[in-house]
């Protein structure tokens, strides 16, 4: 669809509001979801984000292993299974990026299941993310990883490579007629965007609008994440059983109110929201995207009432003229194992332990003329590996968790190291528990790669009901130029004695991770609490909070609109995803350790939190 015949949409084709149901935030989501929309009654789109780096490379490997794998096969039989006679009924579209690394096998699983059930509904298909075919052209060209630098495997090493691909060619197998569109790797607020641009006729070139679409994904994108899932104040979320995944009101303008289905579980509040508007966005007023750059800066979020919100205020700009690309290759095997140790000491006991079994491993190597290990990561929990502080007490009585991985070339020397742990146990200090059954075996290493292309040198293609649809491609010819930063509030006079809460008590925050990088967003509970918990939150005392990590660079931004502020923390994660060692490979807790840190405030804030 061109650009031309998005923005000339009859005015009888175009609506005031849509609402769009986000019913999946990653590969293993509730399948419920969708019939809990579904009877939530007049959707008209249904969004559903499979895929995440570390998902792409289990599906890299199962298509490996057959060509008819290598996509979301829950969602064939369990979501669409269960629901496309309501599906058909409701008249409410489905666009999911299922398909994964093979997307067009997906699609064949469907409409065999449409024609089983006899329905009127028309599937469309979006590919060209798919590179793998130039993995060889990569390497001899020496493209280089974005981040670290590294030169591009070698190509017989590589499983996949997988463009980012933006809304465009979704809207164009909506503008065809389909009722469900499967795509491949795509951005994930895409789909929420191609729902608002086909809905209200938007232009390529209508930035603020494009930006505001994208938000809504981006707070749909993770399903229950924004409805209570995770949120800091977990205690003030009801009925979690039966939790409501969100529902967006979408105006005109790209404003939107979040809500979730009546009767369900869950909360819709500032705070919950809030997280999700931070969650792993990097620089707020540069989040590139396929179809635009975005400004989330100035954003606000407001309650409308008991369990309403309305979320606007997004700038957009010019989209980068180039494309990410995520690469996955196999890099080697891990493996790794959770041992409890009980009793006196046990901290001290369990690091004994590992150091015995990667001591012993390691000589059993160098006699059979072997490498040594590439990597080994020994964290016991409990004794202060996530947190970086000792626990409180005269650590006479632990209880601790064990956790020991390693990584080796050879399948074969990576399982040697558990091998050796194993065989000690009758003979190391008392207080080791067993529960796994058995010693689990080695898995390949799938490390990503994430490099950049020329959009022009992608070309997405839509099939709908194995038909080719044409549209015309808008290519973007250039970012904006640089936005300068927002300028944090200074802490203001006062008097005061002053004391120290811990950052839980002034914000809510969450986290995730960036591939090798962990951003943390922090929202103040009260906008005037703001430039004290920015005085005490400098790039440096955050990098410090998390200095047991081996952090490198610290970012800190600001984001006036909601009073928050948001880190982005360079190579902290032990390589990310698959590749990492560490029990948090994904950052997932580091908002909670940084919201333990104490925070000097005025004595009257101090007695009205505490």
């Amino acid at each position: 669809m061109s650009m031309k015949s998005a923005e000339n949409q009859s005015s009888t084709d175009q609506k005031s509001a849509i609402r769009i149901g986000g019913a999946c935030g990653f590969w293993g989501d509730s399948s419920a979801s969708t019939g809990q929309l579904l009877r939530a009654g007049d959707l008209d789109y249904i969004v559903y984000d499979y895929l995440a780096e570390i998902t792409l490379s289990i599906m890299a490997r199962a298509r490996q292993k057959s060509p008819d794998l290598g996509y979301a096969t829950d969602f064939v039989e369990q979501v669409l299974g269960l629901n496309l006679k309501g599906i058909a009924a409701s008249g409410t579209k489905i666009l999911s990026n299922a398909g994964g690394v093979n997307p067009e096998s997906c699609v064949a699983k469907i409409r065999e299941m449409i024609a089983a059930q006899k329905l009127d509904l028309k599937v469309a298909v979006v590919t060209g993310d798919d590179l793998l075919e130039n993995a060889a052209s990569y390497h001899d060209a020496g493209v280089a990883e974005m981040f670290s630098g590294e030169a591009f495997p070698k190509a017989e090493k590589v499983a996949s490579i997988n463009a980012y691909l933006g809304a465009q060619p979704v809207v164009a197998a909506l503008a065809a007629g389909a009722d469900i569109v499967i795509t491949g790797r795509c951005a994930d607020s895409a789909l929420t965007l191609a729902a608002c641009v086909h809905a209200f006729g938007w232009g390529w070139a209508d930035y603020d609008r494009l930006a505001a679409g994208s938000l809504v994904g981006h707070l749909l994108e993770c399903g229950t994440q924004v409805t209570g899932g995770n949120f800091t104040d977990w205690r003030d979320v009801p009925e979690v059983k039966k939790i409501g995944y969100p529902i967006a009101t979408v105006y005109e303008d790209g404003s939107c109110d979040l809500s979730k289905p009546d009767g369900s579980g869950g909360l819709v509040s500032v705070g919950t929201v809030a997280e999700q508007l931070v969650y792993e966005i990097g620089d707020p007023q540069a989040y590139l995207l396929p179809d635009v750059t975005c400004d989330f800066s100035a954003v606000t979020v407001e309650a409308k009432d008991a369990q309403r919100v309305h979320v606007s205020g997004a700038r957009g700009a010019p989209a980068p003229d180039h494309l990410k690309v995520s690469a996955t290759w196999a890099d080697g095997f891990r493996v790794g194992l959770m041992v409890p140790y009980l009793g006196f000491e046990a901290g001290e006991k369990a690091q004994a332990l590992a150091e015995l079994a990667v001591g012993r491993a390691e000589s059993v190597l160098k006699r059979l003329g072997a490498p040594g290990y590439q990597e080994v990561s020994i964290e016991v929990v409990g004794a202060g590996s996530q947190s970086g502080e000792a626990p409180v007490g005269d650590g006479g009585y632990e209880e601790v968790v064990l956790k020991i991985a390693a990584r080796h070339v050879d399948q074969r020397a990576a399982g040697l190291l558990l091998r050796e742990l194993v065989g000690l146990g009758l003979s190391v200090a008392p207080g080791m528990a067993t529960f796994n059954g058995g010693r689990p075996k080695p898995s390949p290493v799938v490390r990503l790669f994430s490099f950049l292309v020329l959009q022009s040198a992608v070309v997405p293609k839509v099939y709908l009901e194995g038909e080719s649809v044409s549209f015309d491609q808008v290519v973007a010819t250039g970012a904006q130029g640089a936005v300068e930063a927002n300028e944090l509030p200074a802490v203001p006079a006062c008097d005061e004695a002053m004391s120290e809460v811990p950052l839980i008590k002034l914000a809510y925050a969450r986290s995730g991770d960036k591939g090798d990088k962990a951003n943390i967003g922090v929202i103040a509970r009260q906008a005037e609490w703001l430039p004290w918990i920015a005085a005490a939150l400098t790039e440096e005392a955050v990098a410090k909070t998390f200095t047991h990590f081996d952090p490198g660079n610290v970012s800190r931004f600001y984001l006036p609109g909601c009073h928050a502020l948001n880190f982005l923390i360079d190579d902290v994660l032990g390589g990310g995803g698959v590749a990492s060692l560490r029990l948090d490979p994904q950052a997932k807790a580091y908002s909670q350790i940084l919201l333990r840190r104490a925070i000097p405030v005025p004595h009257s804030i101090a007695q009205e939190v505490l």
